[in-house]
């Protein structure tokens, strides 16, 4: 008999998180070992039909307005009552919000297996935020990170190295091929100027949180711009700082160059007609960005943050600067520019890594290792 996992989502929000949660769903559900069902906080966004797809169309969802009021142990109680009636034996959690909740909901219904996620450094919560998630780890049987950087990160904060799993994110190759090879076609589509000579330089990040320091990218900007007039400026996401950003551009007289697509649906299509990929986060977990770059064979010139180096190697894949040094990022970029031939060889250089050690096929694996060992030592199914 299939032994019964949850997978618990925040979301269904275009989110490095939400995807990889959604990912594990369809490679759990295609693999076939064990019977999943899914539950979610909120039931919005873009990447729902996916699971729909799966034949998800009617799961519960869980709403949260605080982890302090009675709509919290409200829904507690439901979750638990699902788990139970569900014999469930493994929930996993996807986030911060979901490791709460989840975790919680877990140990109230005596579930064997609970396992934890956590995919971000530092910049992200507040003190008392990073308390409750420690007191949610240490009741936790294991906890997933992905990167060895959020291992370390862990371990110093005080959870127990060996509870805590590396398991990088899984890119779907297929997904992320351009469903349009037509620049011109690509360019109307997201307001770009179409010119054969223009050269994107692309930051594929949320606008709604000051960690991942767009203005580093927009001072970069204008000191390449000064120096390499054909070099186009993309920032792909949507957010409450575009309006600051979009002030910035002008201060900086550069606004002509710099385009905002807001959410863009086509990020493969958009980084077809790209030259190179940017990370200018202050911190991070692993970036999904950086390997949605490397596999659409772009250099990529990120900060030395989270899991960066583990997926980029210096002067073979791109590089690695200093955070917040809008210097160095442009110095890096105006060298790519400089030499084209040698910034294709980094690009084709990345996307063979990213199908070697990145793959949909090694995070499954990985997964399945985990909740085989687990399964093992709670002794569940055994007579």
């Amino acid at each position: 008999m299939k032994i019964n996992v949850l997978q618990l989502i925040g979301s269904f929000h275009q989110g490095g998180s939400e995807r990889q949660a959604v990912q594990l769903v369809r490679l759990l559900h295609d693999e076939g070992t064990y019977r999943v069902f899914i539950a979610c906080l909120d039931k919005s966004g873009v990447v729902r039909g996916e699971i729909e797809q799966l034949g998800y169309t009617d799961f519960p969802e869980f709403p949260l307005t605080s982890f302090y009021d009675r709509n919290m142990f409200r829904q507690l109680r439901r979750c638990a009552k699902f788990l139970r009636e569900c014999d469930i034996k493994i929930v996993q959690t996807s986030d911060f919000y979901t490791n709460i909740f989840g975790i919680i909901a877990a140990t109230m219904a005596r579930v064997p297996v609970k396992i934890a996620s956590k995919r971000e450094t530092g910049e992200m919560r507040s003190a008392k935020q990073d308390f409750l998630e420690r007191r949610i780890f240490a009741q936790s049987d294991a906890i997933v990170a992905n990167s060895k950087a959020v291992k370390n990160y862990l371990v110093k904060g005080g959870a127990a190295a060996n509870k805590i799993e590396v398991i990088y994110n899984g890119l779907d190759l297929q997904r992320l091929a351009a469903k349009e090879t037509n620049r011109r076609k690509i360019c109307e589509r997201l307001n770009l100027p179409f010119d054969q000579h223009i050269k994107f330089i692309t930051l594929t990040a949320n606008l709604r949180h000051t960690v991942k320091n767009q203005p580093m990218f927009l001072r970069a900007a204008k000191i390449i711009s000064e120096k390499f007039p054909a070099a186009h400026f993309v920032l792909a996401g949507e957010g409450e700082l575009r309006n600051d950003l979009e002030n910035l551009a002008g201060q900086l007289q550069i606004a002509d160059r710099i385009h905002f697509t807001g959410r863009c649906a086509q990020v493969p299509d958009l980084l077809s007609i790209s030259f190179a990929g940017v990370l200018t986060s202050f911190a991070e977990g692993f970036s999904n960005s950086i390997l949605e770059y490397m596999s659409a064979n772009l250099p990529v010139v990120a900060t030395n943050v989270g899991g960066a180096s583990e997926a980029i190697t210096p002067d073979k894949t791109g590089f690695l600067v200093e955070s917040d040094d809008a210097e160095a990022l442009s110095e890096k970029l105006v060298w790519l520019l400089e030499k084209p031939a040698e910034a294709e060889r980094m690009g084709n250089a990345g996307r063979k890594i990213v199908k070697e050690k990145f793959s949909c096929e090694r995070q499954l694996q990985r997964t399945l290792e985990l909740y085989e060992e687990s399964v093992d030592i709670k002794e569940i199914g055994k007579t």
